[in-house]
Protein backbone atom coordinates (compact mmCIF):
# COMPACT_ATOMS: atom_id res chain seq x y z
CA UNK A 1 0.00 0.00 0.00
CA UNK A 2 1.59 3.42 -1.21
CA UNK A 3 1.10 6.12 0.97
CA UNK A 4 2.19 10.15 0.38
CA UNK A 5 2.22 12.77 3.22
CA UNK A 6 1.53 16.12 2.32
CA UNK A 7 1.86 18.65 5.06
CA UNK A 8 -0.23 21.83 3.24
CA UNK A 9 -2.10 24.31 5.43
CA UNK A 10 -0.28 27.36 6.61
CA UNK A 11 -1.42 29.27 8.89
CA UNK A 12 0.46 32.92 9.04
CA UNK A 13 1.59 35.39 11.48
CA UNK A 14 -1.38 37.98 12.07
CA UNK A 15 -1.13 40.94 8.71
CA UNK A 16 -2.14 43.60 11.12
CA UNK A 17 -3.70 44.55 14.56
CA UNK A 18 -7.15 43.04 13.66
CA UNK A 19 -7.09 41.19 10.43
CA UNK A 20 -7.48 37.33 10.55
CA UNK A 21 -4.95 35.13 9.97
CA UNK A 22 -3.93 33.30 6.49
CA UNK A 23 -5.11 29.38 5.75
CA UNK A 24 -5.33 27.41 3.25
CA UNK A 25 -4.20 24.87 1.14
CA UNK A 26 -0.67 25.25 -0.81
CA UNK A 27 0.46 21.81 -2.33
CA UNK A 28 4.23 20.83 -2.32
CA UNK A 29 3.52 18.38 -4.51
CA UNK A 30 3.40 18.41 -8.77
CA UNK A 31 1.32 15.18 -8.51
CA UNK A 32 -0.49 15.24 -5.27
CA UNK A 33 -2.85 12.33 -4.61
CA UNK A 34 -5.57 14.71 -4.27
CA UNK A 35 -6.10 18.55 -3.32
CA UNK A 36 -7.61 19.92 -0.46
CA UNK A 37 -8.61 23.34 0.81
CA UNK A 38 -10.93 24.49 3.90
CA UNK A 39 -12.34 27.56 4.87
CA UNK A 40 -13.44 29.01 7.83
CA UNK A 41 -17.48 30.48 7.98
CA UNK A 42 -19.26 32.16 11.28
CA UNK A 43 -21.83 29.06 11.99
CA UNK A 44 -25.86 29.10 12.64
CA UNK A 45 -25.36 27.67 15.51
CA UNK A 46 -24.56 29.38 18.62
CA UNK A 47 -20.83 29.17 20.08
CA UNK A 48 -19.81 27.20 16.75
CA UNK A 49 -17.42 27.94 14.18
CA UNK A 50 -17.90 26.55 10.28
CA UNK A 51 -15.77 24.58 8.49
CA UNK A 52 -15.98 24.30 4.74
CA UNK A 53 -13.82 21.36 3.39
CA UNK A 54 -13.49 21.10 -0.42
CA UNK A 55 -12.22 18.03 -1.96
CA UNK A 56 -10.59 17.67 -5.84
CA UNK A 57 -9.74 14.32 -6.72
CA UNK A 58 -7.54 13.94 -10.39
CA UNK A 59 -9.29 11.19 -11.98
CA UNK A 60 -5.57 10.22 -12.96
CA UNK A 61 -4.81 8.88 -9.60
CA UNK A 62 -7.38 6.67 -9.45
CA UNK A 63 -7.42 3.02 -11.22
CA UNK A 64 -10.38 2.83 -13.42
CA UNK A 65 -11.90 -0.92 -14.20
CA UNK A 66 -14.32 -1.63 -17.12
CA UNK A 67 -17.67 -1.98 -15.93
CA UNK A 68 -20.81 -2.32 -18.27
CA UNK A 69 -19.27 -0.89 -21.17
CA UNK A 70 -17.94 2.30 -18.59
CA UNK A 71 -15.08 2.51 -16.65
CA UNK A 72 -15.81 2.77 -13.18
CA UNK A 73 -13.39 4.19 -9.83
CA UNK A 74 -14.22 3.64 -6.21
CA UNK A 75 -12.78 5.23 -3.40
CA UNK A 76 -13.08 5.90 0.00
CA UNK A 77 -12.64 9.24 1.82
CA UNK A 78 -11.64 9.49 5.41
CA UNK A 79 -11.42 13.06 7.25
CA UNK A 80 -10.53 13.06 10.73
CA UNK A 81 -10.32 15.75 13.77
CA UNK A 82 -8.27 15.64 16.66
CA UNK A 83 -7.09 18.55 19.15
CA UNK A 84 -3.96 20.77 18.35
CA UNK A 85 -1.59 17.83 20.10
CA UNK A 86 -3.98 14.86 18.27
CA UNK A 87 -3.86 13.03 21.09
CA UNK A 88 -7.68 12.82 21.20
CA UNK A 89 -10.18 11.95 18.12
CA UNK A 90 -12.82 14.78 18.33
CA UNK A 91 -14.94 13.66 15.07
CA UNK A 92 -14.25 11.55 12.30
CA UNK A 93 -16.72 11.04 9.18
CA UNK A 94 -16.10 8.60 6.38
CA UNK A 95 -17.73 8.31 2.83
CA UNK A 96 -17.51 5.93 0.12
CA UNK A 97 -17.58 7.52 -3.73
CA UNK A 98 -17.65 6.58 -6.92
CA UNK A 99 -16.62 8.16 -10.45
CA UNK A 100 -17.90 6.52 -13.80
CA UNK A 101 -16.18 7.65 -17.01
CA UNK A 102 -17.58 7.05 -20.13
CA UNK A 103 -14.51 5.99 -22.00
CA UNK A 104 -10.95 5.34 -20.97
CA UNK A 105 -9.70 8.80 -22.80
CA UNK A 106 -11.95 10.07 -20.28
CA UNK A 107 -11.09 8.16 -17.09
CA UNK A 108 -7.38 8.81 -17.72
CA UNK A 109 -7.39 12.73 -18.68
CA UNK A 110 -5.16 15.31 -17.23
CA UNK A 111 -8.29 17.49 -16.91
CA UNK A 112 -11.08 15.59 -15.56
CA UNK A 113 -11.50 15.84 -11.33
CA UNK A 114 -14.14 14.99 -8.96
CA UNK A 115 -15.34 17.66 -6.48
CA UNK A 116 -16.53 16.96 -2.80
CA UNK A 117 -17.69 18.86 -0.22
CA UNK A 118 -18.16 19.04 3.33
CA UNK A 119 -19.18 21.27 6.01
CA UNK A 120 -18.71 21.49 9.68
CA UNK A 121 -19.29 22.82 12.75
CA UNK A 122 -17.08 22.74 15.26
CA UNK A 123 -16.29 24.50 18.64
CA UNK A 124 -14.11 27.67 17.67
CA UNK A 125 -10.30 26.12 18.77
CA UNK A 126 -6.99 24.31 16.75
CA UNK A 127 -7.45 21.12 15.86
CA UNK A 128 -5.26 18.72 13.93
CA UNK A 129 -7.07 17.19 11.00
CA UNK A 130 -6.61 13.81 8.87
CA UNK A 131 -7.71 13.42 5.05
CA UNK A 132 -7.29 9.80 3.87
CA UNK A 133 -8.57 9.29 0.04
CA UNK A 134 -8.29 5.43 -0.41
CA UNK A 135 -8.81 3.83 -4.20
CA UNK A 136 -10.58 0.74 -3.06
CA UNK A 137 -9.20 -1.18 -6.62
CA UNK A 138 -5.14 -0.13 -6.94
CA UNK A 139 -5.03 -0.24 -3.25
CA UNK A 140 -3.33 3.08 -2.95
CA UNK A 141 -4.01 5.93 0.09
CA UNK A 142 -3.04 9.30 -0.02
CA UNK A 143 -3.44 11.31 3.09
CA UNK A 144 -2.89 15.26 4.17
CA UNK A 145 -1.91 16.39 7.56
CA UNK A 146 -3.13 19.83 8.18
CA UNK A 147 -3.63 22.61 10.87
CA UNK A 148 -6.79 24.04 11.18
CA UNK A 149 -7.97 27.38 13.28
CA UNK A 150 -11.52 27.77 13.54
CA UNK A 151 -12.07 31.42 14.84
CA UNK A 152 -15.16 32.95 17.04
CA UNK A 153 -17.05 35.57 14.72
CA UNK A 154 -17.72 37.80 17.54
CA UNK A 155 -16.67 41.17 16.48
CA UNK A 156 -18.19 44.40 14.55
CA UNK A 157 -16.76 43.50 11.15
CA UNK A 158 -15.39 40.36 10.27
CA UNK A 159 -14.27 38.22 7.27
CA UNK A 160 -14.69 34.70 6.89
CA UNK A 161 -11.44 32.64 4.87
CA UNK A 162 -11.00 33.69 1.01
CA UNK A 163 -11.82 30.73 -1.89
CA UNK A 164 -10.75 30.95 -5.11
CA UNK A 165 -12.70 30.52 -7.69
CA UNK A 166 -11.89 27.84 -10.68
CA UNK A 167 -14.98 28.60 -12.55
CA UNK A 168 -18.70 29.59 -12.37
CA UNK A 169 -20.98 27.04 -14.62
CA UNK A 170 -24.61 27.67 -13.96
CA UNK A 171 -24.29 30.43 -11.19
CA UNK A 172 -22.73 27.57 -10.08
CA UNK A 173 -19.21 28.21 -8.16
CA UNK A 174 -15.97 25.80 -8.76
CA UNK A 175 -13.85 26.58 -6.27
CA UNK A 176 -9.64 26.59 -7.00
CA UNK A 177 -9.08 23.73 -4.79
CA UNK A 178 -5.52 23.85 -5.48
CA UNK A 179 -5.16 27.53 -5.09
CA UNK A 180 -2.67 27.74 -7.76
CA UNK A 181 -2.75 30.02 -11.01
CA UNK A 182 -0.88 29.81 -14.42
CA UNK A 183 1.21 32.58 -16.56
CA UNK A 184 -2.18 32.36 -18.76
CA UNK A 185 -4.36 34.09 -16.28
CA UNK A 186 -5.68 37.25 -16.33
CA UNK A 187 -7.82 37.15 -13.74
CA UNK A 188 -7.75 35.84 -10.36
CA UNK A 189 -11.53 35.33 -9.05
CA UNK A 190 -12.74 34.33 -4.98
CA UNK A 191 -15.39 34.80 -2.78
CA UNK A 192 -15.71 35.75 0.96
CA UNK A 193 -18.44 36.17 3.58
CA UNK A 194 -18.44 39.60 5.37
CA UNK A 195 -20.11 39.77 8.76
CA UNK A 196 -21.13 43.44 9.95
CA UNK A 197 -23.35 44.63 13.11
CA UNK A 198 -25.19 47.08 11.02
CA UNK A 199 -25.58 48.27 7.65
CA UNK A 200 -22.88 50.31 5.95
CA UNK A 201 -20.69 51.52 3.18
CA UNK A 202 -17.16 50.05 3.37
CA UNK A 203 -14.22 51.30 1.64
CA UNK A 204 -12.64 47.78 0.60
CA UNK A 205 -9.12 47.03 -0.31
CA UNK A 206 -7.66 43.91 -2.54
CA UNK A 207 -4.07 43.82 -2.53
CA UNK A 208 -1.71 41.00 -3.40
CA UNK A 209 1.92 40.83 -1.98
CA UNK A 210 4.81 38.83 -3.72
CA UNK A 211 7.30 36.67 -1.28
CA UNK A 212 9.15 39.94 -0.46
CA UNK A 213 6.03 41.30 0.87
CA UNK A 214 5.99 44.03 -1.62
CA UNK A 215 2.77 44.91 -2.67
CA UNK A 216 2.46 44.16 -6.14
CA UNK A 217 -1.76 44.79 -6.72
CA UNK A 218 -4.05 47.76 -5.33
CA UNK A 219 -7.51 47.75 -6.26
CA UNK A 220 -10.05 49.60 -3.72
CA UNK A 221 -13.91 49.53 -3.62
CA UNK A 222 -16.56 50.91 -2.15
CA UNK A 223 -19.29 47.74 -0.71
CA UNK A 224 -22.75 48.29 0.67
CA UNK A 225 -22.84 45.64 3.27
CA UNK A 226 -26.29 44.57 5.27
CA UNK A 227 -26.58 43.75 8.93
CA UNK A 228 -25.62 40.04 9.47
CA UNK A 229 -23.60 37.87 6.65
CA UNK A 230 -22.66 39.20 3.29
CA UNK A 231 -21.63 37.17 0.49
CA UNK A 232 -18.88 38.99 -1.72
CA UNK A 233 -17.34 37.88 -4.91
CA UNK A 234 -14.73 39.73 -6.70
CA UNK A 235 -12.60 39.24 -9.30
CA UNK A 236 -8.88 41.23 -9.89
CA UNK A 237 -8.03 41.66 -13.72
CA UNK A 238 -4.72 41.43 -14.68
CA UNK A 239 -2.78 41.44 -11.25
CA UNK A 240 0.36 40.59 -13.55
CA UNK A 241 1.81 37.62 -11.20
CA UNK A 242 5.14 36.25 -11.95
CA UNK A 243 5.99 33.05 -10.93
CA UNK A 244 6.27 31.97 -7.18
CA UNK A 245 4.23 31.87 -4.54
CA UNK A 246 1.86 35.07 -3.12
CA UNK A 247 -0.80 36.64 -1.07
CA UNK A 248 -3.98 38.01 -1.78
CA UNK A 249 -5.54 40.44 1.24
CA UNK A 250 -8.53 41.54 1.87
CA UNK A 251 -9.24 44.16 4.05
CA UNK A 252 -11.89 47.02 5.01
CA UNK A 253 -9.89 50.64 5.80
CA UNK A 254 -11.01 53.60 7.08
CA UNK A 255 -10.67 57.64 6.04
CA UNK A 256 -6.97 56.93 7.06
CA UNK A 257 -6.39 53.83 5.04
CA UNK A 258 -5.58 51.96 8.05
CA UNK A 259 -7.34 48.51 8.50
CA UNK A 260 -10.17 47.70 10.38
CA UNK A 261 -10.72 44.15 9.75
CA UNK A 262 -9.54 41.50 7.03
CA UNK A 263 -8.22 37.93 6.08
CA UNK A 264 -5.55 37.17 3.63
CA UNK A 265 -4.74 34.13 1.53
CA UNK A 266 -1.79 32.14 0.00
CA UNK A 267 -1.57 30.94 -3.63
CA UNK A 268 0.76 30.11 -6.35
CA UNK A 269 1.65 31.65 -10.05
CA UNK A 270 2.81 28.91 -12.15
CA UNK A 271 4.50 29.00 -15.65
CA UNK A 272 1.42 27.31 -17.87
CA UNK A 273 1.78 24.16 -19.71
CA UNK A 274 5.16 23.49 -17.22
CA UNK A 275 5.09 21.40 -13.53
CA UNK A 276 3.23 22.68 -10.95
CA UNK A 277 6.15 22.20 -8.54
CA UNK A 278 8.49 24.96 -10.72
CA UNK A 279 7.55 27.65 -8.26
CA UNK A 280 10.80 29.13 -7.99
CA UNK A 281 12.59 30.42 -11.72
CA UNK A 282 16.27 30.24 -9.85
CA UNK A 283 15.85 27.10 -8.23
CA UNK A 284 14.34 25.22 -11.17
CA UNK A 285 17.45 27.13 -13.50
CA UNK A 286 19.99 25.46 -10.12
CA UNK A 287 18.05 22.14 -10.68
CA UNK A 288 19.20 21.75 -14.47
CA UNK A 289 22.66 20.67 -13.62
CA UNK A 290 22.03 17.13 -14.62
CA UNK A 291 20.85 17.99 -18.06
CA UNK A 292 21.67 21.46 -19.02
CA UNK A 293 25.72 22.79 -19.36
CA UNK A 294 27.05 25.55 -17.16
CA UNK A 295 26.81 27.66 -20.33
CA UNK A 296 23.20 27.41 -21.02
CA UNK A 297 22.60 28.06 -17.13
CA UNK A 298 25.00 30.78 -16.97
CA UNK A 299 23.57 32.72 -19.78
CA UNK A 300 19.71 32.38 -18.20
CA UNK A 301 20.99 33.04 -14.54
CA UNK A 302 23.39 36.13 -16.13
CA UNK A 303 19.71 37.61 -17.65
CA UNK A 304 18.63 40.46 -15.44
CA UNK A 305 15.17 41.17 -17.37
CA UNK A 306 13.02 38.57 -15.10
CA UNK A 307 10.96 38.30 -18.38
CA UNK A 308 13.67 37.68 -20.42
CA UNK A 309 15.34 35.14 -17.86
CA UNK A 310 11.61 33.40 -17.99
CA UNK A 311 11.73 33.39 -21.69
CA UNK A 312 15.09 31.94 -22.21
CA UNK A 313 14.12 29.22 -19.45
CA UNK A 314 11.32 28.12 -21.37
CA UNK A 315 12.68 28.50 -24.68
CA UNK A 316 15.96 25.97 -23.58
CA UNK A 317 12.93 23.26 -22.62
CA UNK A 318 11.04 23.58 -25.95
CA UNK A 319 14.48 22.80 -27.44
CA UNK A 320 13.87 19.40 -25.54
CA UNK A 321 10.27 18.75 -26.24
CA UNK A 322 10.21 15.98 -28.38
CA UNK A 323 6.49 16.67 -29.35
CA UNK A 324 6.26 20.69 -29.29
CA UNK A 325 2.94 20.14 -31.07
CA UNK A 326 1.04 19.54 -27.59
CA UNK A 327 1.69 20.84 -24.60
CA UNK A 328 2.82 18.55 -22.66
CA UNK A 329 6.72 18.31 -23.03
CA UNK A 330 7.62 14.87 -21.52
CA UNK A 331 11.26 15.42 -21.16
CA UNK A 332 10.52 19.03 -19.04
CA UNK A 333 7.73 16.38 -17.25
CA UNK A 334 10.20 13.80 -16.64
CA UNK A 335 12.96 15.48 -15.42
CA UNK A 336 11.46 17.84 -12.45
CA UNK A 337 9.06 14.86 -11.60
CA UNK A 338 12.77 13.64 -10.91
CA UNK A 339 13.80 16.52 -8.95
CA UNK A 340 10.60 16.41 -7.03
CA UNK A 341 11.07 12.89 -5.75
CA UNK A 342 14.69 13.21 -4.98
CA UNK A 343 13.77 16.45 -2.71
CA UNK A 344 10.93 14.64 -1.00
CA UNK A 345 13.44 11.09 -0.50
CA UNK A 346 16.62 12.31 -0.05
CA UNK A 347 16.90 15.36 1.16
CA UNK A 348 19.19 15.77 3.97
CA UNK A 349 21.51 18.45 4.61
CA UNK A 350 21.38 19.31 1.19
CA UNK A 351 17.96 19.64 -0.88
CA UNK A 352 17.45 16.07 -2.45
CA UNK A 353 18.50 17.12 -5.28
CA UNK A 354 22.31 18.38 -4.74
CA UNK A 355 22.43 14.80 -2.78
CA UNK A 356 24.38 11.85 -4.32
CA UNK A 357 21.51 9.85 -4.29
CA UNK A 358 19.68 12.39 -6.56
CA UNK A 359 22.10 13.13 -8.89
CA UNK A 360 22.00 9.48 -9.80
CA UNK A 361 17.65 9.68 -9.49
CA UNK A 362 17.90 12.28 -11.40
CA UNK A 363 20.09 11.39 -14.25
CA UNK A 364 19.11 7.73 -14.72
CA UNK A 365 15.76 7.45 -12.63
CA UNK A 366 14.57 4.95 -10.48
CA UNK A 367 16.98 1.74 -10.27
CA UNK A 368 15.42 -1.28 -11.41
CA UNK A 369 16.97 -3.19 -8.08
CA UNK A 370 18.12 -1.57 -4.57
CA UNK A 371 19.16 -3.42 -1.86
CA UNK A 372 19.60 -1.53 1.15
CA UNK A 373 21.21 -2.48 4.30
CA UNK A 374 20.45 -0.54 7.34
CA UNK A 375 21.46 -2.17 9.97
CA UNK A 376 24.53 -4.63 9.15
CA UNK A 377 26.47 -6.01 12.26
CA UNK A 378 29.61 -5.48 11.21
CA UNK A 379 29.63 -2.14 8.77
CA UNK A 380 27.76 0.82 8.37
CA UNK A 381 24.27 1.29 6.68
CA UNK A 382 24.66 1.22 2.79
CA UNK A 383 22.61 0.73 -0.56
CA UNK A 384 23.16 -0.37 -3.42
CA UNK A 385 21.44 0.50 -6.63
CA UNK A 386 21.43 -1.38 -9.59
CA UNK A 387 20.68 -0.39 -13.53
CA UNK A 388 20.84 -3.40 -15.75
CA UNK A 389 20.50 -1.46 -19.01
CA UNK A 390 23.83 0.07 -18.59
CA UNK A 391 25.15 -2.80 -16.45
CA UNK A 392 26.08 -0.20 -13.76
CA UNK A 393 25.73 -0.92 -10.08
CA UNK A 394 26.40 2.26 -7.41
CA UNK A 395 26.87 1.57 -3.43
CA UNK A 396 25.67 4.47 -1.39
CA UNK A 397 27.21 4.65 2.65
CA UNK A 398 26.19 6.44 5.31
CA UNK A 399 28.90 7.15 6.80
CA UNK A 400 27.18 9.87 10.36
CA UNK A 401 24.73 7.24 10.71
CA UNK A 402 22.15 10.12 10.67
CA UNK A 403 20.78 9.24 7.04
CA UNK A 404 23.41 11.24 4.65
CA UNK A 405 24.13 8.39 1.67
CA UNK A 406 27.72 9.34 0.01
CA UNK A 407 28.60 7.53 -3.53
CA UNK A 408 31.50 6.13 -3.18
CA UNK A 409 32.14 4.29 -6.51
CA UNK A 410 31.61 7.13 -8.42
CA UNK A 411 33.05 7.27 -11.74
CA UNK A 412 32.43 9.59 -14.56
CA UNK A 413 31.79 7.56 -18.19
CA UNK A 414 29.41 6.50 -20.69
CA UNK A 415 26.15 6.44 -18.43
CA UNK A 416 26.64 9.83 -16.85
CA UNK A 417 24.22 11.62 -19.04
CA UNK A 418 20.52 12.65 -18.56
CA UNK A 419 18.20 9.79 -19.67
CA UNK A 420 14.69 9.54 -19.70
Amino acid sequence: MKKFVLILFLISAPLWGQVEYSQGVLSTSDSPGFYIDAANYKSDKPGKSRLDVFIQIPYKNLQFVKHKGQFLAKYTVTLSFYDEDKEDLKFEKVWNSKIIASSFEAASSENNFKYDYRSFDFDPETYTMDCNLYDKDSKKDYTVNATVKLREFDKPLQFSDLVFIKSVIDSQIIPNVSNSVTSSDSIISFFYELYSNKNQTLNLKYEVEDKEEDIIYSESVTQDVSKGSNFIKHKLIDSKNGLGKYRLIAKAVDSDDDAIAGTSKYFVSRIYGFPASITDLDQAIDEMIYIAGSSVRNDIEDTKDPKEKLQKFKDYWKSKDPSPNTIDNEVLNEYYRRVSYANKHFKHYYPGWRTDMGMIYIVLGPPDNVERHPFEYDSKPYEIWDYYSINQRFYFVDDTGFGDYKLINFNYGDWYRYRQ
